[in-house]
């Protein structure tokens, strides 16, 4: 972990009440999964490129027609305000002055309208498919009305995964903070926690039923086979996120570094993938953008330095990963992410199915 993190890992655990920074944290079941994120990219082994010009390094990525300076992308994350006062709002503000782009959650605890007026950069919303499933038609006609570029359709969450260390299967937000999006949408005699529960029903028709009334491209997230991803794709979808919800779903699922080739190799490059779990360094980026990633998501980090120091420390934290995949990417020998190839990395001929 890079010492900026690290920092603000340390002050947000002692900041954040425990049954938060406990909510945040924890992963479902045993926390296998969970445990496994980090070591999955460390298993990775680089084959370095000599002799090229790497005076100057250009990290700017193109993600479905959004030009972003950086390809560390804000996870959808929920309930920022528990983090700090001014919630998602000083989290779109400091990744868009680092020059990433965010991602917003619909279990966020802002209003969409005052998260768009908050951002500095470009963002994406994330939908849930809800129980009424007029919620989240409106939601997404919201964000895209508000200015969101993209939306991020999460798919392995037909119910919400176990925490031993949370009561129930989330932390138990106030309803007016839970509905601050969903309240004016719900029917007359509706009951909001009810009607905004994710619906287990979900199919792929809904990927382009969520094109059709939001006019955007739609991402699916939550992959971590390349069939399903085919599907997806074969269905509408104008990317893919190669995750495992940050070990908070299925325990013992795979690790998203090591799913992610799986993935890449049958999307076949139609759209872009981009892949979540466990990043904490440039070297962890450098081993997704080499293996063939368009962008790399990071969460956990975001919300401790959030809890940290707000909107600034949200900045420092995504410039620090920046600047060190910038590094890391000179010292491999590319000077441009399309320099990068799977010719470059490998799983290290000692570890163990990758762990």
């Amino acid at each position: 972990m890079l010492p900026g993190l690290a920092q603000n890992y340390a002050a947000a655990r002692a900041v954040l009440s425990e049954d938060v920074w406990d909510y945040y944290e924890a992963g479902s079941g045993q926390e296998v999964t969970l445990g496994e994120a980090e070591r999955a990219w460390r298993s990775y082994r680089f084959r370095p490129r000599v002799l090229r010009d790497v005076s100057s390094v250009d990290l700017a990525t193109d993600l479905l027609g959004t030009r972003v300076s950086s390809p560390f992308v804000v996870a959808p994350m929920a309930f920022h305000a528990l983090a700090s006062t001014d919630g998602e709002c000083a989290t779109v503000a400091g990744s868009g002055d680092a020059g990433a782009l965010s991602v917003v959650s619909t279990r966020a605890s802002r209003t969409v309208e005052d998260i768009a007026s908050a951002a500095t950069g470009p963002w994406w919303f994330q939908a849930y498919l809800m129980r009424d499933r007029g919620l989240t038609e409106a939601l997404v006609q919201r964000a895209a009305a508000a200015g969101a570029r993209a939306i991020v359709l999460t798919v392995d969450t037909p119910y919400v995964g176990r925490k031993n260390k949370v009561v129930g299967v989330r932390f138990a937000v106030p309803e007016d903070q839970y509905l601050i999006n969903l309240a004016q949408h719900l029917l007359p005699g509706a009951v909001g926690r009810e009607s905004a529960e994710q619906d287990p029903s979900m199919t792929p028709e809904v990927i382009g039923r969520l094109a059709d009334i939001s006019g955007l491209p739609v991402v699916v997230k939550g992959l971590l086979r390349g069939d399903e991803a085919q599907r997806c794709v074969d269905a509408g979808a104008a990317g893919v996120v190669v995750s495992n919800h940050g070990g908070r779903q299925l325990d013992r699922a795979v690790p998203s570094a090591l799913a992610l080739p799986d993935v890449l190799q049958a999307v076949g490059g139609r759209v872009p993938v981009l892949v979540d779990g466990g990043i904490r360094s440039g070297l962890d980026a450098l081993v997704a953008l080499t293996l063939g990633a368009s962008a790399v998501l990071v969460g956990r980090p975001v919300l401790w330095a959030l809890a940290a120091g707000g909107r600034d420390a949200v900045d420092r934290t995504l410039r620090e990963l920046t600047e060190d995949l910038r590094h890391v990417m000179a010292v491999a020998g590319a000077a441009r992410v399309g320099d990068l190839d799977p010719s470059m990395v490998m799983i290290s001929p000692g570890s163990t199915g990758g762990l």
